[in-house]
């Protein structure tokens, strides 16, 4: 629910937090009213208030945000809506509290419960005292039923009595006192004084005595019942109004018995030591049918006005819903759905893992030549290269086998410009080639030939270890020359040309496949790698025996998957939405990435903005008006859905976010624009889920296990920074993989430590080959020689 401002005097701001259900912040201001202005004119009264709330605001740096606000107004009104209200006649005192509907709301929410509402005024007398010097109170045809029961009149209702046993002389030696005929000098208070059950009789002869009366113990005990009578009858008379509406309300429902609370304030009800319990007594007798519990308000004026805003909201909300489902709807999808999507993509799977289906196959399975996952016995210093977005890193790292872990990492990071993401492949591989040399330069490096491994995270197929064609680009870019070409040769000629240093042997690598290295270090059960950021991606250990591409039968090889373009053949048109087709028809690549263009985060924000525009128009929000910026592609940021669903401040977010895109909001729209991003993101989630699913029920299968245990290790800037996404993703593969005891992994610079970890385990492996090779001619020549002694 949302923060609110609330009351007149005091002000108070009031958070409230739906996840904690409880009120997580409330600070307030008090300001007091001039008598003057009491009695003045109400533009002075309202200017007034206007200043105190404006001064409240700038102390709790809130004058920025466009917060709602609750209203108690504690006289009688005629309210037309929830902001509409006519006063319809004045009071004696202007601190009578009818707060009803306030301190109600505010249980209902602590509860949980339907709450009817009974509140006890405050009494005061000073205002009374000096405007109203007779017995006859200036409205004698209004509220009689409150002049019976409320402590505003009950003091005076005992104060009358008094004096008339008094004159007939039946009390205090048939004597009065000036005090005790003075209208509104026996307090209310006195009565729960005088009844308190230990002290009572003491409280009384002191009371007596400050009225200057000339009193005995018997008039004591007197009073004393003269007050217990007076207070009773008001605990009894609000106990069969309270009865009244219990019943109507239970009678209303059609039920046999009504269970609710009241939530309940006043001082009369708080502060008298008999009066809760004796009118809770008469509730049971006039409503046995009625299970009633009572609830004490915490400042039921404030917090309760600040609930009444936020109900208000989530009813405006709910009332909304169903127009605003009418576009939501599409991107909900049921577990069932998913199974079916799981389904498609297993078929795409294997298509692409064919040798004679790959080439139409649209999830394109392209084999990477990563043998192994690390074992922790690699070692040795690296150079690595990570170019998959509009800057590149140069790393040089240093891995230590006894101590199994990356010792020394240095990096640096190198931009690349616009017109070169669109020029000539020479450009590009000419300028990675000098940030390179300026970088071995400056980690003095440039005497040494260092073996390299190169991530490259764009489409390949890769057809050994160092040779990589590039299929197309995607990420915006679009250089010439390179589509088709073997990427690490462009590199090498690029060095070749400077000719100040060389490399050693290159690994080729796909972000994924470094994802998975990186953290197959620190966990070597890790045989998925996920990228869930700008694009996204997965990789896999599969048994080489199903890669048709790849001669060979024993062991398995990493295989980059590029889910990301699943759906380019039409297989996912059915839960593709309008707005999925707009953003794929204005991207750079049309037809190209389906699967990609409704999860990663290079598109999720286009899909929120388009879905706000066409509200917008339909009426449904900002009162049907855009604004520049949401009119304009790419504006509403895909980091601006991470910060609208953070759990504490993600409204107060909204609110800033659409304010700077210069929309006309209010705090339904907020409410609103944040339901339509949990959305888009909750479907981004279950989709990557659906996919990791399908992975890794294909692993378990291969393998022919009942239940499968691995480790993915994933990266990307929506796993990372979205508050939800990791959660909801986890939760729906466990639903869609029942039997895979799937654990996550966060890669720490997968892109750097894992280009270098397929490098190293490269070179361990062709170590070994070398070692097998020796060992196996060295028992060719041990035969020979027996067969010559033969």
């Amino acid at each position: 629910m949302n923060p609110s401002i609330v009351d007149s005097s005091p002000f108070l701001y009031v958070r409230v937090v739906e996840e904690q259900q409880k009120v997580v912040k409330m600070d307030s201001k008090i300001c007091s009213i001039p008598q003057e202005m009491m009695l003045g004119t109400g533009e002075q009264l309202f200017d007034h208030i206007a200043q105190c709330l404006g001064e409240f605001l700038e102390s709790q740096d809130l004058k920025g945000q466009t917060l709602p606000l609750g209203f108690t107004f504690s006289f009688p009104c005629e309210q037309k809506e929830i902001d509409k209200v006519s006063h319809s006649k004045h009071t004696t005192n202007a601190q009578q509290a009818h707060d009803k509907h306030t301190t109600s709301t505010r249980q209902a929410h602590d509860k949980h419960t339907t709450n009817t509402q009974q509140a006890h005024n405050k009494h005061t007398t000073s205002t009374r005292q000096t405007h109203n010097k007779h017995t006859t109170s200036t409205q004698q045809a209004h509220n009689n039923f409150e002049k019976m029961i409320s402590g505003m009149y009950l003091g005076e209702i005992v104060r009358l009595l008094l004096v008339k046993m008094a004159e007939d002389k039946l009390l205090f030696k048939g004597e009065t006192s000036e005090a005790l005929l003075t209208p509104g000098q026996f307090e209310t208070k006195y009565i729960s004084e005088i009844e308190e059950p230990d002290s009572g009789l003491e409280n009384a002869q002191k009371i007596l005595t400050a009225l200057g009366l000339n009193w005995d113990p018997v008039d004591a005990c007197v009073v004393r019942l003269v007050c217990d009578t007076i207070s009773s009858r008001s605990a009894c008379l609000c106990a069969a109004a309270l009865a009244t509406i219990s019943n109507r309300i239970r009678v209303n429902r059609g039920l046999d018995h009504l269970k609710t609370t009241v939530g309940v304030d006043g001082t009369v009800y708080r502060k008298h030591p008999n009066f809760s319990e004796e009118l809770q007594a008469a509730v049971r007798l006039l409503a046995p049918e009625c299970d009633i519990t009572f609830l004490v308000s915490e400042d039921g004026s404030g917090k309760g006005a600040a609930m009444v805003t936020a109900v208000a909201q989530r009813i405006a909300l709910q009332s909304m819903g169903c127009y605003v489902e009418k576009y939501l709807e599409p991107f909900r999808l049921s577990l069932e759905k998913l199974k079916e999507v799981s389904v498609r993509l297993k078929k795409d799977l294997i298509r692409g893992l064919g040798k004679h289906s790959h080439h139409r196959a649209a999830v394109k399975m392209l084999p990477t030549f990563v043998r192994a996952t690390p074992d922790g016995t690699e070692k040795g210093d690296y150079l690595a290269l990570d170019l998959g977005g509009t800057n590149f890193r140069v790393l040089y790292v240093r891995v230590v086998e006894e101590q199994q872990k990356v010792v020394k990492m240095d990096s640096k990071i190198c931009s690349i410009p616009q017109e070169m993401m669109l020029g000539t492949g020479e450009q590009l591989f000419d300028h990675i080639a000098q940030c390179l040399g300026e970088f071995l330069e400056s980690q003095d490096l440039k005497g040494q030939t260092l073996p390299l491994g190169f991530t490259f995270s764009f489409p390949c197929e890769q057809k050994e270890i160092d040779k990589s064609i590039l299929i197309r680009w995607t990420k915006g870019f679009s250089c010439s020359g390179v589509e088709g070409q073997d990427v690490v040769k462009l590199l090498k000629e690029a060095i070749h040309r400077r000719g100040d240093y060389d490399i050693g042997s290159v690994a080729m690598v796909n972000d994924t496949v470094g994802t998975m290295m990186s953290c197959g270090y620190r966990d070597q059960s890790c045989e998925i790698g996920m990228i869930i950021g700008t694009g996204t991606n997965a990789c896999y250990m599969e048994e080489i025996k199903n890669v048709k591409r790849v001669e060979g039968e024993d062991g398995r090889m990493c295989i980059n998957t590029e889910w990301g373009g699943f759906g380019d053949d039409g297989s996912l048109k059915d839960i593709l939405t309008e707005f999925d087709e707009v953003v794929d028809q204005t991207s750079i690549n049309p037809g190209v990435h389906t699967f990609e263009k409704m999860i990663s985060g290079m598109y999720l924000g286009e899909i929120v903005r388009l879905l706000l525009v066409k509200m917008a128009e339909d009426k449904l929000l900002f009162k049907g008006e855009t604004s520049e910026a949401l009119l304009t592609p790419g504006q509403f940021e895909t980091k601006y859905i991470s910060e609208i669903e953070e759990p504490d401040s993600g409204l107060e977010n909204a609110q800033k976010i659409l304010t700077a895109l210069g929309l006309n909001w209010d705090p339904v729209d907020a409410c609103v624009v944040r339901l339509v991003c949990d959305t888009i993101s909750s479907r981004s989630a279950r989709l990557c889920a659906a996919a990791l699913a399908t992975i890794s029920n294909r692993i378990r299968v291969n393998r022919g296990l009942d239940h499968l245990k691995t480790t993915v290790g994933v990266d990307g800037t929506v796993y990372r920074k979205h508050p939800n996404f990791s959660e909801e993703l986890q939760a729906a593969v466990r639903l869609l993989a029942p039997k895979c005891d799937i654990t996550f992994l966060v890669s720490e610079d997968g892109s750097g430590k894992g280009a270098a970890m397929v490098t190293a385990v490269a070179q361990r492996i062709a170590l070994q080959s070398r070692l097998l090779e020796d060992s196996d001619g060295e028992d060719e020549e041990d035969e020979d020689e027996d067969e010559e002694d033969k």
